[in-house]
Formats: C-alpha cells, sequence, structure tokens
C-alpha cells in the first residue's frame, strides 16, 4: 500500500520511484511502498522527471501544472505533489 501524505486542502504527496529509459511510459504498480512509473525519456537534463509528471497527471485526470516534484530531483526515488488527486485514486494506480 502506497503511503500518500495530505498537503493542503487538495494536494497529495505521492512517494514515486522511477525507471527511466523504459520501453514506454507507463504506470506500473507498486514497489517498495511508492508508485511505480516507467518513462522512455533519459535521466538527463532532468526530462524523466517532466516525463513522470505528465504520466503521473494523465492517470489521475488533472492538469499537468497540478503536478510538481518536491524531492528526489536526482534520484528513483521522488515524491511529487499532486494537487486534485485522491489517495483512492492512487491506490487504484497501484493495482493496476
Amino acid at each position: 500500500m502506497i503511503e500518500c501524505k495530505p498537503d493542503g486542502d487538495a494536494a497529495l504527496l505521492i512517494p514515486v520511484r522511477v525507471q527511466p529509459g523504459a520501453a514506454r511510459d507507463e504506470v506500473a504498480g507498486e514497489y517498495a511502498g511508492s508508485l511505480k512509473i516507467k518513462v522512455t525519456s533519459p535521466a538527463r537534463g532532468g526530462r524523466a522527471n517532466k516525463a513522470v509528471a505528465e504520466v503521473l497527471a494523465r492517470a489521475l485526470g488533472v492538469r499537468r501544472a497540478q503536478v510538481r516534484l518536491v524531492s528526489g530531483q536526482k534520484g528513483r526515488n521522488k515524491v511529487f505533489r499532486v494537487e486534485g488527486a485522491t489517495e483512492g485514486e492512487v491506490q487504484r494506480l497501484a493495482a493496476g
């Protein structure tokens, strides 16, 4: 189970594990208490971070502007702040 933390009235802090350089962009379930996201972008110049934010926004049905990287700029383990998403939606994504 992914432990999302509330951040403000309508935002969640979501732990994410990133796999850059994958065959396609997708949410790949859960990994060690984080939402696993695969992206085709390489982990150079912040491209993978931008791709993860886009995948998260699309999967959760929010605008890209509502998704912001909070921590983990250079690592595979990151935390994203997402406005307008519910913990139930995140758990549904993790379940596949």
